[in-house]
């Protein structure tokens, strides 16, 4: 048995399983959770299944227990830890489990290793390291409705897993495998988000070793997953601290009276050795508290502390633009030229950090030495001129993927990477074709994939690479090394990008598996792609395509922003993508603000991509608003109550004091009016000052109920909130940053006086809000007089304009006489 603040922990040799209690009252808890490992023999006569399946671990072989330990992990502290050994089986494998309850972290941690005694090679399939419930089920109880019953009379045989002691709502929040996957909460009643396009993308969305379940209530995820309770707000994480030995899965049922969860690691049928052993990465479990202010934080950063994110390089990267949505494909040296142009001259409204040349330069994906005609001079002029502009030269490139015609398939086929009858893997249907990938434990193709990053970064000069479409690197498949989990080839593939880029540059990753990326990339895209359209369309058609959750559209990039802002500043810099501010577009006005919003409020940076030689001067501004970056993690209010996300807050404080920034977005295809009680931001009753930023409407509540009015569909209402106090003048915000309040650097009171000093990155036009006790008597911005104009209840508006400063002196406003 095993004790720490958080946890008990119990092994049961008599029936093979272990169980996991709360200390809290009322906590989660698992008992008589088992596990498997699956793996295959060799025959002796060559049979089409490859080998003979066995099955092990499910009853534990002789097992030694040894006594609890106090030991100092250098990750996470000290630890008590228990080791459990079984074995060998009848096949001479021999198998140990770690046990360990951090004393500092309210986690529980546990790893499997495997060793092969025997004289033949085994391949490993499916780690499972918890299992409990998915038995067959007998009703004894309703599975809807209100339940106040225990779950005494449901069988525990296969073991229980309990989000809370009573029965209640379950649900199930689902990490996918890589940046573009749905990630989201999803209820007892609904099915997981699935493709009607799988024959073009199963292989680019999904880990093919982790099942698309299509019913109700019956869920899987990738890496991590959430089984937790909507009514009791509690919860029981489940998931691994990494990837780099294998892709986990998790699969879950909601049932209110059968739940049910299973962890595994996909051992992929690698090649296990005689002599060798092979350890899989740390599985933890979390109790959640729901409406904890940060909920995943246990669990997240330990993830973070067992993988050190790079240096930072130094390059600014947090703004910029990007050719692709714009120009895709369609791109050449004077159209990149005019932009940067553009860019140099609108630094006085928006400055930029990062200049990305995208897709396009290339003849064929695949072949990154042959540059199209309209490239003759190369990439090396472009990066040299953005970088005299300026600002941080940027590059994408997609070093594991190649068109089936490009010219390194015909003349390297052994680097590609091929199924087991031997033709090339499907990468998916991307470029209107379909491609394939590189063999990444080939080394002739590594080398080559680093020598593409090496000559990218040395000879042509760029600090920021994108890096794309890297889950090609981990596609099912024969590799060459056959020792290797298709986690390890990838994931010492991406090691061997990060060596040849060097720490000075900037990696972005994208199409990524997230395990994967971990420590090694500086940000990471965490939804699709965007677009100037609310939801997805192929070839200009909207009704077949609506319903797929990973296919380019503003909708679908705004999902994933939300429901993986936790990550942001914990394993990476978030980036949510770009902001497409064009008014030629299909977004409406609303669409575009919302968009913006989740930016700015989930951190991550900001990239445009729209024809900065015709972007009207209100759209530029509207980006200029976002700047500088709030770079913060927002808590999200809602975020196991519904599958996107509605209700944002974000803490804010400087010389104007605390204030909340409270978003709520209207994701239906209606306008909506709305009224909330403030206990749903989890804020008390009170008096509070008001601020609208896209509308810019001032009030005042009392009580406990903000009305937001109207909200158009796919729209938004950004509040700041301030508290009342009485007699004092207030600052309550403005339309020169989102933020409503950061713009201000200096906010003093001196007898009858109010000083406020605005900072912005470049010049500024726009409107200073202020709730002042009396009257101002004179008014004036950097010496120079200025009117007014007064607004109910207080409220007084200040036209400014300026350059980075400006002072505002307002005399007579308070009664401090």
């Amino acid at each position: 048995m095993l004790n720490s603040p958080y946890f008990q922990f119990n092994l049961n040799p008599k029936d093979s399983t272990w169980s996991l209690f709360g200390k809290q009252q009322d906590a989660p808890s698992i008992e008589g959770a088992w596990m498997r490992v699956d793996y295959r023999t060799p025959l002796k006569t060559i049979l089409l299944t490859g080998g003979q399946n066995h099955s092990a671990l499910v009853t534990w072989i002789k097992p030694r227990i040894s006594a609890p330990q106090r030991v100092a992990s250098p990750v996470h502290g000290a630890m008590q830890t228990l080791t459990l050994e079984s074995g060998p089986d009848d096949n001479r494998l021999h198998f140990r489990v770690e046990f360990a309850l951090p004393e500092a972290h309210p986690l529980f941690l546990w790893r499997l290793t495997v060793e092969n005694r025997s004289k033949f090679p085994v391949t490993l399939g499916e780690l499972t390291l918890m299992q409990a419930g998915f038995f067959p089920k007998r009703r004894l109880l309703p599975a809807s409705g209100t339940i106040s019953l225990r779950y005494q009379e449901t069988p525990t045989t296969y073991g229980t897993i309990r989000p809370h002691p009573v029965p209640g709502e379950l649900a199930f929040y689902s990490n996918a495998w890589q940046s573009w996957g749905f990630t989201g909460t999803l209820g007892h009643d609904e099915t997981r988000p699935h493709t009607r396009l799988s024959f073009f993308t199963k292989s680019i969305w999904y880990n093919q070793s982790t099942p698309q379940r299509r019913r109700n209530g019956h869920f899987t995820a990738d890496m991590f997953g959430v089984l937790g309770d909507r009514r009791h707000r509690s919860g029981i994480l489940a998931g691994f601290l990494s990837q780099k030995q294998h892709f986990g899965s998790l699969e879950a049922s909601t049932d209110p009276m059968y739940p049910a969860l299973r962890l595994w690691a996909n051992g992929e049928y690698a090649r296990l050795d005689p002599g060798t052993s092979l350890t899989t990465d740390w599985a933890a479990i979390q109790f959640v508290a729901i409406d904890n202010p940060d909920p995943l934080a246990p669990y997240l950063e330990a993830v973070a502390r067992e993988h050190p994110r790079p240096a930072d390089p130094g390059v600014p990267t947090q703004t910029g633009w990007t050719t692709w949505y714009q120009y895709e494909q369609e791109i050449t040296p004077e159209i990149i030229r005019a932009n940067l142009n553009a860019a140099r001259e609108m630094r006085d409204t928006l400055p930029l950090d990062l200049f990305q040349v995208d897709d396009g330069f290339q003849t064929k994906v695949g072949d990154w030495f042959e540059l199209k005609p309209e490239f003759p001079d190369g990439l090396a002029p472009l990066a040299r001129e953005i970088e005299a502009a300026g600002m941080t030269p940027g590059l994408w490139l997609a070093p594991f993927i190649l068109w089936r015609s490009a010219k390194t398939k015909r003349r390297h086929k052994d680097w590609v990477l091929r199924n087991r009858a031997g033709v090339p893997v499907n990468a998916g249907f991307v470029w209107d074709t379909f491609a394939t990938a590189l063999d990444p434990t080939h080394p002739d193709a590594l080398a080559y994939a680093q020598d593409v990053v090496r000559t990218a970064v040395r000879e042509w000069g760029f600090k920021f690479l994108k890096l794309d479409f890297l889950y090609a690197a981990a596609l099912p498949g024969r590799y060459r090394d056959r020792t290797k989990t298709r986690a390890q080839a990838l994931r010492a593939a991406l090691e061997a990008l990060r060596e040849a880029a060097g720490p000075e540059v900037h990696l972005m990753g994208c199409g990524v598996p997230f395990g994967s990326a971990l420590g090694i990339f500086n940000s990471v895209r965490v939804g699709p792609d965007v677009a100037a359209e609310w939801t997805p369309s192929w070839q200009h058609l909207h009704r077949p395509f609506r319903g797929e959750t990973s296919m380019p559209s503003a909708r679908n990039a705004i999902q994933n922003a939300l429901t993986r802002a936790p990550l942001h500043n914990r394993w990476w810099s978030n980036d949510p993508d770009c902001l497409l501010a064009r008014p030629d577009g299909d977004l409406t006005p609303d669409e575009v603000r919302a968009l913006a919003t989740v930016i700015a409020l989930t951190g991550g940076r900001l990239l445009l991509s729209d024809d900065l030689t015709r972007l009207p001067a209100d759209r530029l501004r509207l980006a200029a608003r976002l700047v500088p970056l709030l770079d913060r993690r927002p808590r999200l209010l809602d975020w196991f109550d519904t599958a996107t996300p509605r209700l944002l807050r974000l803490d804010l404080h400087n010389a104007t004091g605390n204030w909340h920034l409270l978003a709520i977005f209207n994701w239906e295809d209606d306008a909506l009016e709305i009224s909330l009680p403030l206990e749903r931001f989890a804020l008390s009753e009170g008096e509070y000052h008001t601020r609208e930023f896209w509308g810019g409407a001032t009030g005042r509540i009392s009580g406990g109920t903000l009305s937001l009015g109207r909200i158009p569909a796919h729209g938004v209402k950004l509040f700041s909130l301030r508290p009342v106090s009485a007699g004092q003048p207030a600052y309550l915000g403005s339309d020169l940053h989102i933020s409503q309040g950061l713009e201000v650097a200096r906010f003093e009171v001196a007898e009858s006086a109010l000083e406020v000093e605005l900072a912005r990155p470049a010049s500024a036009r726009g409107r200073v809000d202020l709730y002042l006790p009396e009257a101002p008597k004179n008014v004036s911005l950097n010496g120079a007089s200025r009117e007014w104009e007064s607004l109910p209840g207080g409220v007084y508006r200040f036209e400014v304009a300026f350059h980075k400063q400006g002072i505002l002196k307002i005399g007579g406003c308070s009664r401090n006489r």
